[in-house]
Protein backbone atom coordinates (compact mmCIF):
# COMPACT_ATOMS: atom_id res chain seq x y z
CA UNK A 1 0.00 0.00 0.00
CA UNK A 2 2.10 2.85 -1.34
CA UNK A 3 -0.24 5.53 -0.01
CA UNK A 4 1.11 5.00 3.51
CA UNK A 5 4.43 5.43 5.25
CA UNK A 6 5.44 4.45 8.78
CA UNK A 7 7.54 6.97 10.68
CA UNK A 8 9.44 5.85 13.79
CA UNK A 9 10.62 8.78 15.89
CA UNK A 10 13.77 8.17 17.95
CA UNK A 11 13.37 4.40 18.32
CA UNK A 12 15.75 2.87 20.85
CA UNK A 13 15.91 -0.86 20.06
CA UNK A 14 17.03 -2.03 16.60
CA UNK A 15 14.97 -5.20 16.99
CA UNK A 16 11.84 -3.13 17.50
CA UNK A 17 12.58 -1.37 14.23
CA UNK A 18 13.02 -4.75 12.58
CA UNK A 19 9.76 -6.03 14.06
CA UNK A 20 7.98 -2.93 12.72
CA UNK A 21 9.44 -3.57 9.26
CA UNK A 22 8.26 -7.16 9.40
CA UNK A 23 4.75 -6.00 10.38
CA UNK A 24 4.75 -3.63 7.43
CA UNK A 25 5.86 -6.41 5.08
CA UNK A 26 3.05 -8.66 6.34
CA UNK A 27 0.44 -6.16 5.18
CA UNK A 28 2.01 -4.69 2.06
CA UNK A 29 3.56 -1.45 3.36
CA UNK A 30 7.12 -0.66 2.34
CA UNK A 31 7.84 3.03 3.05
CA UNK A 32 9.68 3.14 6.40
CA UNK A 33 11.15 6.40 7.69
CA UNK A 34 13.30 6.43 10.84
CA UNK A 35 13.98 9.69 12.71
CA UNK A 36 17.11 9.86 14.87
CA UNK A 37 17.52 6.17 15.68
CA UNK A 38 19.86 5.37 18.56
CA UNK A 39 23.50 4.80 17.49
CA UNK A 40 23.70 0.97 17.20
CA UNK A 41 23.51 -0.39 13.67
CA UNK A 42 19.81 -0.94 13.15
CA UNK A 43 19.44 -1.95 9.51
CA UNK A 44 20.72 -5.47 10.26
CA UNK A 45 18.15 -6.20 12.99
CA UNK A 46 17.53 -9.96 13.10
CA UNK A 47 13.84 -9.39 13.86
CA UNK A 48 13.20 -8.08 10.33
CA UNK A 49 12.38 -11.56 9.01
CA UNK A 50 11.32 -11.27 5.38
CA UNK A 51 11.64 -7.49 5.48
CA UNK A 52 15.33 -6.94 4.81
CA UNK A 53 14.50 -4.88 1.73
CA UNK A 54 12.35 -2.52 3.80
CA UNK A 55 15.14 -2.08 6.35
CA UNK A 56 17.74 -1.41 3.68
CA UNK A 57 15.61 1.11 1.80
CA UNK A 58 14.32 2.88 4.94
CA UNK A 59 15.09 6.59 5.10
CA UNK A 60 17.14 7.73 8.09
CA UNK A 61 16.21 11.34 8.87
CA UNK A 62 17.24 13.94 11.42
CA UNK A 63 13.81 15.41 12.17
CA UNK A 64 10.10 14.72 11.98
CA UNK A 65 9.82 17.69 9.60
CA UNK A 66 12.02 15.83 7.12
CA UNK A 67 10.09 12.61 7.59
CA UNK A 68 6.82 14.31 6.67
CA UNK A 69 8.11 15.62 3.34
CA UNK A 70 5.58 14.73 0.64
CA UNK A 71 2.97 13.68 3.20
CA UNK A 72 -0.53 15.16 2.94
CA UNK A 73 -2.01 13.79 6.17
CA UNK A 74 -0.15 12.68 9.28
CA UNK A 75 -1.36 10.74 12.31
CA UNK A 76 0.48 10.74 15.64
CA UNK A 77 -0.05 7.46 17.50
CA UNK A 78 -0.40 8.10 21.21
CA UNK A 79 -2.22 6.71 24.24
CA UNK A 80 -3.47 10.22 25.20
CA UNK A 81 -2.45 9.62 28.81
CA UNK A 82 -1.99 12.94 30.66
CA UNK A 83 -2.02 14.89 27.40
CA UNK A 84 -4.09 17.91 26.50
CA UNK A 85 -4.57 17.75 22.75
CA UNK A 86 -6.33 20.03 20.30
CA UNK A 87 -6.18 17.93 17.14
CA UNK A 88 -8.80 15.55 15.88
CA UNK A 89 -8.59 12.17 17.63
CA UNK A 90 -9.19 9.11 15.43
CA UNK A 91 -9.52 5.74 17.12
CA UNK A 92 -8.05 2.79 15.25
CA UNK A 93 -11.40 1.07 14.51
CA UNK A 94 -12.52 4.25 12.70
CA UNK A 95 -9.28 4.90 10.83
CA UNK A 96 -10.36 3.54 7.43
CA UNK A 97 -13.69 5.33 7.66
CA UNK A 98 -11.90 8.63 8.26
CA UNK A 99 -9.38 8.05 5.48
CA UNK A 100 -12.22 7.63 2.96
CA UNK A 101 -13.00 11.30 3.46
CA UNK A 102 -9.56 12.35 2.24
CA UNK A 103 -8.61 12.91 -1.39
CA UNK A 104 -5.72 10.97 -2.90
CA UNK A 105 -3.01 11.30 -0.32
CA UNK A 106 0.20 10.11 1.28
CA UNK A 107 -0.63 9.27 4.87
CA UNK A 108 2.07 9.10 7.54
CA UNK A 109 1.60 6.89 10.58
CA UNK A 110 3.91 8.34 13.21
CA UNK A 111 5.05 6.34 16.24
CA UNK A 112 7.28 7.42 19.14
CA UNK A 113 10.02 5.51 20.90
CA UNK A 114 9.49 2.59 23.24
CA UNK A 115 10.14 4.47 26.49
CA UNK A 116 8.36 7.81 26.21
CA UNK A 117 6.37 7.68 22.98
CA UNK A 118 5.94 10.91 21.03
CA UNK A 119 6.56 14.18 22.83
CA UNK A 120 4.10 17.07 22.71
CA UNK A 121 5.96 18.83 19.90
CA UNK A 122 5.87 15.68 17.77
CA UNK A 123 2.14 15.28 18.36
CA UNK A 124 1.36 18.90 17.58
CA UNK A 125 3.38 18.63 14.37
CA UNK A 126 0.93 16.02 13.04
CA UNK A 127 -2.50 16.69 11.58
CA UNK A 128 -4.44 14.29 13.79
CA UNK A 129 -4.02 11.78 16.57
CA UNK A 130 -4.35 8.02 16.17
CA UNK A 131 -5.45 6.25 19.32
CA UNK A 132 -5.56 2.48 19.82
CA UNK A 133 -8.28 1.83 22.41
CA UNK A 134 -7.05 -0.05 25.47
CA UNK A 135 -8.22 -0.55 29.05
CA UNK A 136 -7.36 2.27 31.43
CA UNK A 137 -5.12 0.03 33.53
CA UNK A 138 -2.77 -0.60 30.59
CA UNK A 139 -2.99 2.35 28.19
CA UNK A 140 0.30 1.94 26.29
CA UNK A 141 1.19 -0.67 23.69
CA UNK A 142 4.54 -2.04 22.60
CA UNK A 143 5.87 -0.18 19.55
CA UNK A 144 5.92 -3.15 17.16
CA UNK A 145 2.50 -4.30 18.37
CA UNK A 146 1.07 -0.83 17.74
CA UNK A 147 2.48 -0.87 14.21
CA UNK A 148 1.13 -4.33 13.38
CA UNK A 149 -2.33 -3.49 14.76
CA UNK A 150 -2.42 -0.37 12.60
CA UNK A 151 -1.17 -2.18 9.50
CA UNK A 152 -3.76 -4.90 10.03
CA UNK A 153 -6.53 -2.30 10.28
CA UNK A 154 -5.38 -0.79 6.99
CA UNK A 155 -5.46 -4.24 5.40
CA UNK A 156 -9.21 -4.30 5.94
CA UNK A 157 -9.61 -1.64 3.25
CA UNK A 158 -11.43 -2.79 0.14
CA UNK A 159 -8.43 -1.98 -2.05
CA UNK A 160 -6.08 -4.24 -0.09
CA UNK A 161 -4.88 -7.17 -2.18
CA UNK A 162 -3.41 -10.08 -0.17
CA UNK A 163 -0.36 -11.76 -1.62
CA UNK A 164 -1.81 -15.24 -1.16
CA UNK A 165 -5.29 -16.48 -1.94
CA UNK A 166 -6.82 -19.87 -1.35
CA UNK A 167 -8.19 -20.90 -4.71
CA UNK A 168 -10.68 -23.70 -5.15
CA UNK A 169 -9.49 -26.54 -7.41
CA UNK A 170 -10.35 -26.00 -11.06
CA UNK A 171 -11.40 -29.61 -11.68
CA UNK A 172 -14.02 -29.74 -8.95
CA UNK A 173 -16.21 -32.84 -8.73
CA UNK A 174 -19.94 -32.60 -9.32
CA UNK A 175 -22.49 -32.87 -6.56
CA UNK A 176 -23.34 -36.39 -7.71
CA UNK A 177 -19.68 -37.46 -7.47
CA UNK A 178 -19.38 -36.02 -3.98
CA UNK A 179 -22.54 -37.86 -2.92
CA UNK A 180 -21.15 -41.13 -4.26
CA UNK A 181 -18.03 -40.57 -2.18
CA UNK A 182 -20.16 -39.85 0.90
CA UNK A 183 -22.02 -43.14 0.38
CA UNK A 184 -18.76 -45.09 0.50
CA UNK A 185 -17.60 -43.19 3.58
CA UNK A 186 -20.95 -43.82 5.23
CA UNK A 187 -20.56 -47.58 4.72
CA UNK A 188 -17.14 -47.44 6.34
CA UNK A 189 -18.48 -45.43 9.28
CA UNK A 190 -21.15 -48.08 9.83
CA UNK A 191 -18.62 -50.89 9.77
CA UNK A 192 -16.27 -49.30 12.31
CA UNK A 193 -18.97 -47.64 14.45
CA UNK A 194 -17.53 -44.18 13.79
CA UNK A 195 -19.63 -41.23 14.97
CA UNK A 196 -22.58 -43.47 15.70
CA UNK A 197 -23.77 -40.75 18.08
CA UNK A 198 -25.07 -39.01 14.94
CA UNK A 199 -28.00 -40.03 12.81
CA UNK A 200 -27.43 -41.00 9.19
CA UNK A 201 -28.57 -37.56 8.01
CA UNK A 202 -26.43 -35.76 10.59
CA UNK A 203 -23.36 -37.78 9.71
CA UNK A 204 -23.76 -37.08 5.99
CA UNK A 205 -24.24 -33.37 6.66
CA UNK A 206 -21.13 -33.42 8.83
CA UNK A 207 -19.13 -34.86 5.92
CA UNK A 208 -20.73 -32.49 3.39
CA UNK A 209 -19.72 -29.49 5.48
CA UNK A 210 -16.18 -30.83 5.81
CA UNK A 211 -15.92 -31.10 2.01
CA UNK A 212 -17.36 -27.62 1.57
CA UNK A 213 -14.75 -26.12 3.91
CA UNK A 214 -11.88 -27.99 2.23
CA UNK A 215 -12.75 -28.43 -1.48
CA UNK A 216 -11.14 -31.41 -3.16
CA UNK A 217 -10.24 -31.76 -6.81
CA UNK A 218 -11.76 -34.59 -8.81
CA UNK A 219 -8.45 -36.47 -8.68
CA UNK A 220 -8.22 -36.12 -4.90
CA UNK A 221 -11.82 -37.21 -4.42
CA UNK A 222 -11.33 -40.22 -6.69
CA UNK A 223 -8.23 -41.25 -4.74
CA UNK A 224 -10.04 -41.03 -1.40
CA UNK A 225 -13.08 -42.88 -2.75
CA UNK A 226 -10.87 -45.68 -4.05
CA UNK A 227 -9.13 -45.88 -0.68
CA UNK A 228 -12.44 -46.07 1.21
CA UNK A 229 -13.85 -48.63 -1.26
CA UNK A 230 -10.88 -50.93 -0.63
CA UNK A 231 -11.19 -50.54 3.11
CA UNK A 232 -14.85 -51.47 2.81
CA UNK A 233 -13.94 -54.57 0.82
CA UNK A 234 -11.50 -55.74 3.49
CA UNK A 235 -13.78 -55.17 6.46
Amino acid sequence: MSDFCVVLVRPRDPNNIGACARAMANFGLSDLRVVEPFPPVWREATSAVGATDIMQSAQQLSSLDEALQGVTFSLAATALRNRAVVQEVITLPHLNERLKELPTQKVALVFGNEKTGLNNDDIERCDAILNIPTVAKQPSINLAQAVILTCYELSRRTDFAPLRKVNAPKDQPTDQQREMFLETVEKLCEKVDLRNDLSLVQRKNFLRHALARHPLSMVQLFFLKTLVDRLNQRL
